[in-house]
Order: structure tokens, then C-alpha cells, then sequence
């Protein structure tokens, strides 16, 4: 009885609803449902594929990154999504997402570490890594100085960089790789005088010549050199090192003799002469 008396309450109520009102609930729960159906559904490879390119050709890197994560998820085995992992990586590289970036080249050279395109993996990588720590005003104004950024991350991209130019010296991207080569050399070099310049001006003279000698026995070719035997002898001074520091005064001046340094070493406390 008690439901009877519910049911012819609401009934009149039921008959004076807007039917104009009822038609507009159904139609924003028709437009709801379609919301959420996916467009891409029922896409084969090659359209996600060819999707995802013309994304990243138009700059939209996010949808271009979608297409080939949906193509990979919906098609896992194949040429197309092969080439998906790399578009990915590619994609996120140039939305400035390095990390991502990295992640995605490594996850390509795990999954096909024999595919015609590895060169390629390894020296995205390399690019990712030399730009992973650049600063705003880096990204903004394209300037800096390399050398302040991350030594391991400047190790890492010399490493992706030296595999394509040692392993694969007929790519179309190992004479880049190569001059990339030497320039991060001077980097890592140069990263390397700015700790030994900290440390000598806090005088911690053992961490400096620590740090100089990393930069005269492995970056040999660079500028660095200089600076890091005047340093490393300017420490054996300070040190009370005497005979140390006249060795190194002596190389110093056989290879570099206009060096500035060599007039700071004349105004020794004790020139032994």
C-alpha cells in the first residue's frame, strides 16, 4: 500500500515535466557518451602512423606522441611500431621533454638493439642528453656556457655521441656526432677548471690538483690544458710543494710559452732560484 500511495504522488508531477527539459538531459547524455568514444578507434597501423607524422609536422607534439603510443598499445609487432618508439622520443625531444626523450631512444635501443635506425636512436639521445640541463634563459635565448652544466649529463650525451661516430662511422649523422665530440671534450674539460678554480679559491689545493690532473691526462687536446697546469702549479705553491711546482712550471712553459700563468709563478713566494 505504502508504494501505491508513492507512485500516484509522483505520477502528477511526473506529467507536468518540461518535455523540452527531458529531451535536452538525453541529448547532453548522447553528447557525454560521445565525448568519451575514442576517434582513433578502428584506425589501422598505417593511418595512426601517418596521423602521428602530420601531427609532428604541424608542431602538435602531444597528439603526435598519442598516435604512437596508441599504435604501439593497439599493434606491438612491426615495422610500424618500431618507427613509433622512435617517432616518440623524437616527438618529446622537441616538445623539450628530455627526460622523456632519453627514456623513450633507451627503451628503442633495449627493445631493437640490431635495427637499421640505432645510429639514429643514439645521437637523439646524445641531443637529448647535452640539452637536458639547459636553463630557461638557455631555451629562451639559445645562449650559455655548456660548461656549467651537469658533468654527468655531458658524459652522457659524449657517450651516445661517441657510439655513433666509433660504431657506425658511415651514418649519415656520425660527422655531427664527431664534431659534437670535440666540443663536449672542451666542456667536460672546462667543467672540470671551474671545480678546480672553486677549490683553490676555498683552499682545498689537493681536490684542485685532483682536478687538474683529470684534465691534463684526459682532455689533452683541449684549452683546458693550459689553465690546468698553471692552476695545478699555482696549488704545488700553496702546498709548499716546491719541486712539484717546478715541474709543472717547466711543462707549462714548453707547451705554453706566452702562458699568463707563467708571471704569477715568477712572483713565488720561493722560485727555488
Amino acid at each position: 500500500m505504502l508504494a501505491v500511495s508513492i507512485l500516484t504522488l509522483s505520477a502528477p508531477r511526473m506529467r507536468r515535466f518540461p518535455v523540452s527539459i527531458l529531451i535536452l538531459f538525453l541529448l547532453v547524455l548522447s553528447g557525454c557518451a560521445s565525448l568519451d568514444e575514442d576517434p582513433t578507434k578502428g584506425w589501422s597501423a598505417q593511418r595512426l602512423y601517418t596521423e602521428g607524422k602530420t601531427a609532428l609536422a604541424n608542431k602538435e607534439y602531444t597528439t603526435a606522441i598519442q598516435h604512437f603510443e596508441k599504435l604501439e598499445a593497439r599493434y606491438p609487432y612491426g615495422p610500424y611500431a618500431e618507427q613509433a618508439m622512435l617517432e616518440i622520443a623524437f616527438a618529446y625531444y622537441k616538445s623539450d621533454e628530455m627526460a622523456s626523450a632519453i627514456a623513450a631512444a633507451n627503451r628503442f635501443l633495449r627493445t631493437h638493439p640490431t635495427h637499421p635506425h640505432v645510429d639514429y636512436a643514439y645521437y637523439l639521445k646524445g641531443l637529448a642528453s647535452f640539452d637536458e640541463e639547459r636553463s630557461s634563459l638557455e631555451n629562451i635565448f639559445g645562449a650559455g656556457d655548456p660548461s656549467k652544466r651537469d658533468p654527468k649529463a655531458l658524459r652522457e650525451a659524449y657517450d651516445a655521441f661517441k657510439e655513433v661516430a666509433q660504431r657506425f662511422p658511415q651514418s649519415k649523422y656520425a660527422e655531427d656526432s664527431r664534431k659534437r665530440l670535440v666540443s663536449l671534450q672542451n666542456a667536460m674539460a672546462m667543467s672540470e677548471l671551474h671545480a678546480a678554480n672553486y677549490y683553490f679559491s676555498r683552499g682545498a689545493y689537493v681536490a684542485t690538483v685532483n682536478r687538474t690532473k683529470n684534465v691534463i691526462e684526459n682532455y689533452q687536446r683541449t684549452q683546458a690544458v693550459e689553465e690546468a697546469l698553471g692552476l695545478q702549479a699555482l696549488a704545488y705553491r700553496e702546498m709548499g710543494l716546491v719541486d712539484l711546482m717546478h715541474d709543472t712550471r717547466r711543462v707549462l712553459e714548453k707547451n705554453f710559452p706566452a702562458s699568463h700563468y707563467l708571471k704569477k709563478l715568477e712572483a713565488s713566494k720561493d722560485t727555488g732560484k
